[in-house]
């Protein structure tokens, strides 16, 4: 998926300021930013569900605007609320999608056996949606996205409301999909599920990008980062301290603090310094700023809890 300069407005609010982004196929693109950013308004246009002002979108090989119907065929939306009827039962929602994708009454079937057997939901199969918990319906709200086979797969805040257990049942799901060459689309108010799951991250403020990197490298943006060596006696913390400017020695602990950017080039590099002196320390520690530091420094606002976009937003793209 490729997007060059995609603009948004409503009426004079500009929500996407010329965005450019390329994402992989086959790994978890993650997009992050404070209320009102754009993120959602970014899905519902990569989605079809709204149309750009300006830009270009390729997704999965198609224009978006010339050929949406080929885009949709390509992609799953599952949103932020589980977009399943509650008066059907598990296996008739599946079924129901299958219909949606026209797929034949034998396939369709099947594709609806492997899904309920993936998803843990064979013994719920037959009862009725609206008495699943709050983890079950997310389960068959992604198990219905799954019915045609989407290349793509936009998750908007898919784990929203989960208690832990859940979440990381969703987790695990999401990594499978990726096993199988699924690409995900993900925006989370979960800075721990964006670090657990995201190969890369962009990070959205005013409707601009104002990063991208992996986890780590936007980690490294951060001032902070250090390491923790620690020395079996006095006389080695002390050595290590006279050598190397900026660090900062803990004597009861027998630990020495070193600034560093966390890399694996830095570490290289302290410790090849420390042997040249003859100064072997027991064990090292990396910390580096977190993503909650990472999102404070870039927006200069704190991680908060439900996002919304500034328009209505549709359940399902399906």
């Amino acid at each position: 998926m490729k997007v060059t300069g995609l603009r948004k407005s409503y009426g004079d609010k500009l929500v996407l300021d010329g965005i450019d982004l390329e994402v992989p196929a086959g790994q978890v693109w993650s997009l992050l930013g404070p209320n009102g950013a754009g993120k959602t308004t970014a899905v519902q246009i990569l989605s079809t569900l709204i149309r750009p002002d300006a830009g270009t979108v390729e997704v999965a090989g198609h224009d978006l605007t010339r050929e949406a119907d080929a885009v949709r065929r390509a992609i799953g939306v599952t949103g932020q609320f589980a977009a399943v009827d509650e008066m059907l039962t598990g296996e008739e929602n599946l079924l129901l999608m299958g219909d949606l994708h026209h797929l034949n009454r034998r396939t369709s079937r099947a594709r609806v056996r492997e899904l309920l057997a993936q998803f843990d939901l064979v013994d719920a199969a037959r009862k009725v949606a609206g008495t699943y918990s709050g983890g079950m319906r997310r389960k068959l709200d992604l198990a219905m996205t799954l019915v045609g086979r989407p290349k793509i797969i936009f998750l908007d805040e898919p784990t929203t409301g989960l208690d832990p257990r859940s979440r990381h049942a969703m987790w695990s799901m999401i990594r499978e999909q990726v096993a199988d060459g699924v690409t995900i689309f993900l925006t989370t108010q979960y800075l721990e599920e964006a670090d657990q799951l995201a190969d890369r991250i962009a990070v959205l403020d005013h409707g601009r990008l104002v990063a991208e990197g992996t986890p780590d490298e936007l980690k490294r943006l951060v001032p902070g980062a250090h390491i923790v060596l620690k020395f079996d006696s006095a006389s080695a913390l002390h050595a290590a301290a006279r050598l190397l400017d900026g660090s900062a020695p803990d004597d009861p602990a027998l630990s020495l603090r070193v600034p560093s950017d966390g890399s694996l080039q830095s570490m290289r590099g302290l410790l090849d310094e420390l042997d040249r002196e003859a100064i072997a320390p027991q064990n090292l520690a990396v910390h580096t700023p977190d993503l909650d530091d990472v999102f404070l420094t870039l927006t200069g606002q704190a991680p908060t809890g439900e996002q919304h976009s500034t328009q209505p937003e549709s359940e399902d793209a399906r």
